[in-house]
């Protein structure tokens, strides 16, 4: 088995020595130093909170766009949750459940590509999309996606046939507000024709 090699930071010198020497015994894991950080394949980011500084600390890793993103936190605000999962973190996890088998299990998990996350957590993060979704996107016909709900359902029925004259028939549309559609769409995200539309949409699971 490949060792994950893993990059520890962390917001203060002993933090950081013994979070590395409990890791470094593990099999599945290469612990790097600070001189090795274009090696990793999973940053693992200790902190007290997701204040600006960790933010901050997130956003350049994630620029980076080499590594899978793991936080050890002793204090977690929900309310940052979405902020911390858009800078790329795909593992969450509070100090006093960061054993180093459960450390491991989760940077393994990451590399693989797997998020991690407390489940009460992740009830309240699935609500505040849910709010968002709710107040924010359908009063415009947005998803998170970033297609329109109107853009799915034209897409739909290209998919299972239908000419653009049907699909005005059954959606209520004009002709040519199908064709607009589709032509705002397969512009906006860089599409070559109708069948590469479909295609994008089966690929992202929105049909």
């Amino acid at each position: 088995m490949d060792r994950v090699p893993v990059n520890v930071y962390a917001h203060d010198p002993i933090s950081q020595l013994g979070v590395s020497t409990a890791l470094r015994p593990r099999p599945e894991l290469q612990v790097l130093g600070r001189e090795e950080e274009d090696e990793a394949k999973v940053a693992l980011v200790v902190v007290e909170a997701l204040d600006d500084d960790t933010m901050q600390l997130l956003r350049r890793l994630h620029r980076q766009g080499t590594v899978r993103l793991v936080v050890v936190a002793t204090s977690i605000d929900e309310v940052a949750l979405p902020a911390v999962v858009e800078c790329g973190v795909v593992g969450v996890l509070r100090r006093t459940e960061a054993t180093p088998e459960r450390l491991t299990h989760v940077i393994v998990a990451a590399a693989r590509g797997e998020g991690s996350l407390p489940a009460d957590l992740l009830g309240r993060l699935l609500e505040q999309m849910a709010r968002l979704q709710r107040q924010a996107l359908d009063p415009h016909g947005l998803s998170f996606t970033g297609l329109a709900s109107r853009e799915i359902e034209v897409l739909r029925l290209v998919a299972e046939g239908y000419d653009t004259a049907e699909i005005a028939r059954k959606l209520s549309y004009s002709e040519r507000t199908v064709k607009g559609v589709l032509h705002d769409l397969t512009t906006r995200l860089q599409l070559r024709n109708r069948s590469h539309a479909v295609a994008y949409a089966l690929r992202q699971g929105l049909i």
